[in-house]
């Protein structure tokens, strides 16, 4: 199994962090940090190995979540895109603009590792 690189946005750097020392605990050991959509999308731009997963906050300073996944999916609209937000209203906006997943806030980590996993399947099962 390729493992993935994992672009994780949020301005919550606490809950970053969070994410962060679970997936690295779980064997997923290369992650990037954003801290809003602009710093996800030019992370993303600027990065040589693309994230193939990202898991997307909604609500951060600037531009949004659902903005940033736009503009991603425009580079590369293979890359699966896990929404994690307490907004449970724009759960069918963003499934219908192709985002992999929605979980929603609070949400227990194995939930999280549980779609990571079957993207990272999906992935596998497309290359």
């Amino acid at each position: 199994m390729i493992k993935p690189k994992i672009l994780i946005v949020d301005d919550d750097q606490d809950l970053l962090a969070l994410y962060k020392m679970f997936l690295e605990q779980k064997g997923l050991n290369e992650i990037e940090l954003a801290y809003n959509g602009q710093d996800a999308i030019l992370k993303y731009k600027s990065s040589i190995k693309k994230p193939s997963i990202i898991i997307m906050d909604h609500r951060m300073p600037g531009i949004s979540g659902i903005d940033a996944m736009k503009k991603i999916l425009e580079i590369n609209n293979k890359t699966k895109v896990i929404f994690a937000s307490a907004d449970c209203i724009v759960k069918y906006e963003v499934i219908s603009m192709s985002a992999y997943a929605f979980i929603n806030k609070p949400f227990e980590m194995v939930e999280l590792l549980y779609f990571i996993e079957q993207a990272i399947d999906s992935t596998n099962k497309n290359e």
